[in-house]
């Protein structure tokens, strides 16, 4: 039988402990290495850490198939205007996040702006603005068939254009894949993420291509959910589907290696796999098991309510406590991890502490916004 309710608690709970295990990531004390499946993977390879961002996408395009509904009864210059002032809303701010808190402080004190040369352009909320922006015309204008064909082409093509285009003796290095090549000839180096050891964007303009496909997956399995309704059907299939895609992921690895940094098309495939096989797990628990008690759903519940709200939060939080200077040297976020967590469990197991203990207090603000049904709507 079909449900068509409009709303269902796995995808809240997925979307919120998308959020949860972001920040956690994000975030980890300093003072020690936080442990392996915390950290992504250097280059090629896969951590639990690598399905984070694609999980997020995973979930912008469920969140997609409940807001096209709303599009029907609209005219296509209106769905037009939402669409483009949602994107660049999401890319000012990523951008802005970047640049906060456009000033820089010497050791000795003087403060400097930041100039806007040095900005990075590219991020995770770009990346996340451009990926909902072009997957949402893409489902709004085209058919089924034609945007599964435009994603294969898609991945394809960027596999193409990476052996194409890149350094012919290693065209998936770092310092000699298309990505950064292209990324070089539009913005330069100075606009680039430079924690690689070298100038490169994880997060460039060209391994936007592939990442469409993520989101454009998560609002199919959005949709199908709510046409075939919460069952054992729906379970299976997912679980069907998802399973392809991770068999063709690891099939395709041996020629195109899964890569985070790259977003290879064999990563996609792998954590919208990953992703599709989630969330017949939390349907399976939460819908048809009614493993729903409230204390565990609703904590994942309360910060998928505010998902981009809270991740802003806890980016600027940590920009903020690594601006504070201490008496005894350094800022404030080392001094917390050195004074209180690495005393209280030196090495990896006092970074985790920090790390959900940080998640904490963001979850914590999302409780409070929550209680006063406040929703912050990008």
């Amino acid at each position: 039988m079909t449900d068509t309710n409009t709303r269902f608690l796995s995808l809240d709970v997925f979307r919120g402990l998308t959020i949860c295990f972001m920040i956690v990531v994000n975030t980890p004390g300093s003072g020690a290495t936080a442990f392996a499946p915390l950290l992504h993977a250097h280059w090629h390879g896969f951590t639990p850490t690598d399905l984070v961002f694609p999980s997020f996408l995973f979930a912008v395009g469920n969140a997609m198939s409940f807001a096209m509904k709303k599009h029907s009864s609209v005219g296509t210059a209106a769905v037009l205007t939402k669409i483009g002032k949602r994107t660049a809303l999401i890319f000012l701010l990523g951008y802005l996040m970047y640049w906060f808190p456009f000033f820089r402080l010497s050791e000795a004190g003087d403060v400097t702006g930041f100039p806007i040369s040095e900005t990075r352009i590219w991020g995770v909320l770009q990346r996340i603005a451009v990926c909902y922006g072009l997957a949402s015309l893409l489902v709004y204008f085209l058919s089924f068939r034609t945007v599964i064909w435009l994603s294969v082409v898609f991945l394809v093509g960027y596999w193409l254009i990476l052996l194409g285009w890149g350094d012919p003796a290693d065209p998936l290095s770092m310092a000699g894949n298309a990505v950064l090549k292209l990324d070089r000839f539009l913005i330069g180096d100075a606009h680039l993420y430079h924690g690689e050891g070298i100038a490169f964007d994880p997060e460039g303009l060209l391994s936007t291509l592939p990442a469409i496909v993520n989101v454009v997956i998560g609002y199919y399995a959005g949709q199908f959910v709510q046409h075939k309704g919460k069952n054992y059907e729906s379970v299976a299939k997912l679980l069907l589907v998802g399973s392809a895609l991770i068999f063709a992921a690891l099939c395709w690895n041996m020629v195109f290696p899964i890569n985070k940094k790259l977003w290879t098309s064999s990563f996609v495939l792998l954590t919208t796999g990953l992703d599709l096989a989630i969330m017949a797990t939390l349907i399976y628990m939460i819908e048809i098991r009614q493993w729903n008690n409230a204390n565990w759903t609703r904590f994942f519940v309360i910060p998928g309510k505010n998902p981009l709200f809270i991740y802003l939060l806890s980016e600027l939080l940590v920009i903020a406590l690594y601006m504070i200077p201490v008496a005894s040297g350094g800022s404030l976020f080392s001094w917390i991890n050195r004074s209180l967590y690495q005393k209280l469990a030196p090495g990896p197991i006092g970074s985790l502490l920090f790390a959900l203990s940080f998640m904490l207090v963001c979850w914590s603000v999302g409780w409070f916004l929550d209680r006063r049904k406040i929703y912050v709507r990008v």
